[in-house]
């Protein structure tokens, strides 16, 4: 072969090498450049404003912030490319303090969406501070009706429960078991109130009857003359429209009363957590009726969440606590569909995605930021019935979302369309 020839095909198989050798390079330089671009880009910060240390720590508090951990971990830690971060901070159940902290969140930390905090004095001042500056903001821990009606924004979501569906699953699901007449123990301020009004009106709509009410002073140590009313009206529910203190007291003093000794009367704390049976035990606390929106054994996943749970904390989740991690996943899942973190966009494919989880099964967002989901009457257990310290409910009815939570035609809530 001419020399001229060898020289020829040497030098095109040296460039060709070149050419190999410089994509590779190049292919490798631009992973790298990609890899900084993500390093740069600044992380998506979440906020949560809890009761830390106050009333509602059991049922909110330093398991709500395990929660959201979980719910971060469990999505990899990273949404279009960045790395999410939440920032925990107590409120002290101070609507001033968690209104100045909202903002610092927002204005100065670039915070785009608040959860959890407990209170509904306190939520209520957070959706003010989060409507003006357009962010979401996702409630798990506060019961008010105000914040699907008056209060309601386009980016407020009511995610776990609150004071309508309460009473009325209440009502609704003991009158189907045939736990037809009432008597109510209410507190004797606006809470209260509302509670007795709304469970009366479903127990009298659903076909049972209202035997009588008392009011009670907040935080009495003296429920004596109250439970005597309520035996004497022979009612086969005795409901206890109060919560926390008043309703462990007024519960500890039925017992020894002996007002449901035998079967013949029924207590049923229109609003309890499964915390605050594990505060008053099973001893007194058996036969209770009692709604929630979750349980820890309801089903295999809801099982499997509270074993990683408490291999964390040692306690049961709420269902609360199970809600804030079900509603985080939800809005990462939507920020990840938007592509964006921009609220608008966030909030509609809120609204458009359904909610499969271990806390929900069809869950939906409605116009009016209500998130409807099942809604569950349990029935505590009897010590001799019970496998371990969380083990005190019976499930005795499942009530759906449509039925459980305010129709949307009396929505207050200004976005609902008339």
């Amino acid at each position: 072969m001419p020399t001229s020839l060898r020289f020829a095909r040497a030098s095109a198989r040296t460039q060709q090498s070149r050419n190999i050798i410089a994509a590779i390079a190049g292919l490798a330089l631009s992973a790298v450049t990609s890899v900084a671009a993500a390093q740069d880009k600044p992380p998506l910060k979440l906020g949560a404003l809890m009761d830390m240390t106050g009333v509602y720590a059991d049922t909110s508090g330093p398991g709500s912030e395990v929660a959201a951990k979980m719910a971060i971990e469990d999505f990899g830690g990273e949404v279009l490319g960045r790395k999410i971060q939440a920032v925990f901070v107590d409120h002290l159940n101070k609507p001033d303090l968690a209104a100045s902290q909202a903002r610092e969140m927002i204005e100065n930390q670039g915070v785009e969406a608040i959860v959890d905090f407990a209170g509904s004095a306190t939520g209520l001042a957070i959706i003010e501070v989060a409507k003006a500056r357009n962010k979401i903001v996702i409630v798990n821990s506060a019961g008010s009706m105000r914040i699907t009606n008056e209060a309601c924004t386009p980016y407020t979501v009511h995610y776990t429960w609150d004071t309508f569906s309460q009473a009325n699953v209440t009502g609704l699901a003991t009158v189907r078991k045939g736990l037809d007449s009432w008597f109510f123990l209410a507190v004797d301020y606006a809470f209260g109130q509302e509670l007795e009004r709304d469970t009366a009106a479903v127990v009298q709509k659903s076909g049972g009857n209202v035997m009588g009410s008392v009011k009670h002073p907040l935080n009495t140590s003296d429920f004596s003359s109250f439970l005597l009313q309520a035996q004497s009206s022979k009612a086969k529910v005795v409901g206890l429209a109060n919560a926390g203190n008043d309703a462990i007291t007024a519960i500890k003093q039925a017992t020894e009363f002996g007002l449901t000794q035998g079967g013949q009367q029924r207590l049923s704390p229109l609003l309890a957590f499964i915390t605050d049976i594990d505060s008053i035990g099973l001893d007194i606390g058996q036969g209770l009726l009692v709604t929630e929106s979750w349980y820890w054994d309801l089903n295999d996943e809801t099982r499997a969440f509270t074993k990683r749970f408490r291999e964390r904390t040692q306690r049961a989740p709420t269902s609360v606590q199970a809600g804030l991690y079900s509603s985080l996943t939800h809005y990462l899942k939507a920020v990840k569909a938007a592509g964006t973190t921009d609220s608008a966009a966030v909030i509609a494919k809120m609204k458009e995605m359904p909610i499969n989880d271990m806390y929900a099964k069809g869950g939906r967002i409605r116009e009016d930021g209500r998130m409807l989901h099942d809604m569950y009457l349990f029935e505590v257990k009897k010590p001799s019935e019970s496998k371990g310290r969380w083990d005190v409910y019976k499930l005795l009815d499942t009530v759906s979302g449509e039925q459980a939570f305010q129709p949307i035609e009396t929505s207050r809530c200004p976005l609902v369309k008339k």
